[in-house]
């Protein structure tokens, strides 16, 4: 991943023990004090709330502690973090080739394990590419790899 996307979920982790747990702990001990739990919907809710965030905070610690920062390639072989120009259809487009947590393929980001992304990787500038798509065969010129 890149080093934004890491610090972006360090960032989320630390809002979700600094504050969204303890805000919740409150809710949940002002909701006991309501008496009855058995029938105290906001009990249960504060609740589900604290065990979603906790297992969130688990698995962000995992994916932090266990992410592989990657540069940028500088022109060679196209690999995870390249910023690649392609030309389909007759148009260009632009990819980063980014981990699974970064894709968002509206902005171009697309993940190496996407059937796009995996077909980019190990090439380089020049190379023709054929990709199966729902929508069909499409071929791709590697225009550039930046």
């Amino acid at each position: 991943m890149s080093q934004e996307k890491k610090e972006a979920l360090q960032q989320e982790l630390c809002d979700l023990k600094q504050t969204k747990i303890p805000d919740l702990a409150r809710r949940i001990d002002e909701a006991r004090q309501m008496g009855d739990l058995s029938e105290n919907a906001e009990y249960h809710a504060a609740r589900e709330e604290m065990a979603w965030t906790q297992s969130r905070v688990k698995e962000l610690c995992h994916i932090i502690e266990n992410a592989e920062i990657v540069n940028a390639s500088s022109g060679g072989n196209i690999k995870i973090g390249s910023h690649i120009i392609v030309k389909v259809n007759g148009n260009k487009k632009e990819y980063f080739i980014v981990g699974t947590q970064e894709a968002d393929p509206l902005s171009g980001k697309i993940s190496h394990e996407s059937p796009l992304g995996s077909a980019f990787l190990n090439k380089k500038k020049g190379d023709k590419v054929d990709v199966k798509l729902p929508a069909g065969l499409q071929e791709y010129k590697i225009i550039d790899v930046i």
